[in-house]
């Protein structure tokens, strides 16, 4: 397999450094050792950078996996003790994992047991985002690839509402979820579910009552705080005894027993 621009660039550098002069390079000099060295000089020298997160074409860009965010709303669950690492990628629920070594020979006799780890199998992908329209460079997990393959891409598996999808997510992966949230695509979507669940397609729920009969709720409402309010601080200037004694009959079970 051909070695990656970034290889040859960053094996041309160390070369660069070590060779007497420049000159010597494109001269062919090197050229005798390995057809590899070759190919250096004919890199530019902009192709040493490397890749990049990518800009989606409308709204804010995609955030850092650390960076402060206060626009962003705090990860449930919190950034993970163990396994820091998982922090920074989609890692789903893998963490390192210890155990032994156990010799075929003496696993029955006197068994001889070497301390080992697992690492689990993380890699750094490219993941096309629908509703972006950009692919997002992230460190997924094997499991996490094939869970976003069985749900349709990573859209849906970063859209899973259920417990142990959020757990899964971990703290980038929560904000790559706030930040496809906001495109119009996802908001219409959302829109439309609503719609067919029977709720507004915009606003908060209130049983299927009007707009004039929730505002006379919320004045009643703002009416009863506010006398409450008053006459507490009223008992509290004239240093009144406050009766906290429970009415009769509070707390107490009715008895249900039939009369024979």
């Amino acid at each position: 397999m051909a070695p990656s621009p970034l290889t040859l660039a960053r094996l041309g550098q160390r070369l660069a450094s070590a060779s007497p002069s420049s000159s010597a390079l494109s001269s062919g000099l090197f050229c005798s050792s390995s057809s590899l060295i070759c190919r250096l000089a004919q890199i530019p020298q902009k192709q040493i950078r490397g890749y990049k997160q990518a800009v989606p074409a409308e709204g804010p860009p995609i955030p850092s996996p650390t960076a402060q965010r206060p626009d962003i709303p705090p990860y449930p669950l919190g950034p993970r003790r163990l396994f820091k690492q998982s922090n920074k990628g989609l890692y789903g629920n893998a963490r390192i994992q210890f155990g032994n070594t156990v010799s075929r020979q003496t696993a029955i006799i006197n068994p001889q047991k070497n301390r080992r780890k697992w690492w689990p199998n993380i890699q750094e992908k490219r993941l096309h985002s629908e509703s972006l329209g950009v692919a997002i460079r992230t460190r997924v997990n094997s499991r996490v690839l094939r869970t976003i393959d069985k749900v349709g891409g990573l859209d849906e598996y970063l859209l899973g509402s259920k417990p142990a999808r959020i757990a899964e997510l971990g703290p980038w992966g929560w904000r790559l979820r706030w930040r496809i949230m906001q495109t119009p695509a996802v908001q219409e979507r959302f829109r439309a579910e609503r719609v067919v669940l029977g709720l507004p397609a915009e606003g908060l729920y209130h049983g299927g009552a009007t707009e004039a009969e929730i505002e006379a709720q919320n004045a009643a409402d703002e009416l009863i705080t506010l006398g409450d309010t008053e006459e507490t601080q009223k008992m509290i200037d004239e240093e009144a005894v406050f009766d906290m004694t429970p009415q009769e009959g509070f707390m107490k079970e009715a008895d249900t027993k039939k009369s024979s």
